[in-house]
């Protein structure tokens, strides 16, 4: 890969791959923790006090609104799966995997219901992983040099 492609000489990733990394382990490892959470509680976490103790955030009821109750089973494992996947994929992804790319995507995708949070943090993930500069340090094929470095 050359610096055309996206990479950088010595091999490593382009700063936005580290920005990206970090907006995929604050939404991956809070659904998988507030799933947990859920799942092992009997509700996610919300506020103890004031206006909005107890309530779910506006992404409630765009679950409701597709016919899913938003404190079952079904949707808390939702959030553990889902989070635990762009956790395990953000690892790919720092490691520099090829394929880790298209599952940054995906999972930034699948996390656009998680309003309004997951909707912005998506937003911006797509954004930026749709850069051509990020985008080929993750396509192009490595070189052995690059791959065996430290």
């Amino acid at each position: 890969m050359n610096a055309a492609e996206g990479s950088r000489a010595d091999g490593r990733r382009p700063r936005l791959a580290w920005v990206v990394l970090f907006l995929a382990l604050f939404e991956g490892g809070w659904l998988a923790f507030d799933g947990a959470h859920a799942l092992l509680a009997g509700d996610y976490v919300t506020p103890s006090s004031g206006e909005y103790a107890g309530q779910l955030g506006p992404w409630s009821k765009l679950v409701r609104a597709v016919g899913l109750e938003p404190r079952s089973t079904l949707v808390m494992s939702i959030h553990l799966v889902l989070g635990g996947s762009w956790l395990l994929v953000a690892a790919a992804f720092a490691a520099g995997a090829r394929r880790a790319w298209r599952g940054m995507v995906a999972c930034a995708i699948a996390g656009l219901w998680y309003l309004p949070f997951g909707t912005l943090l998506g937003v911006l993930q797509l954004a930026l992983l749709f850069r051509p500069s990020l985008r080929g340090a993750y396509s192009a094929p490595r070189s052995k040099s690059a791959s065996h470095s430290a």
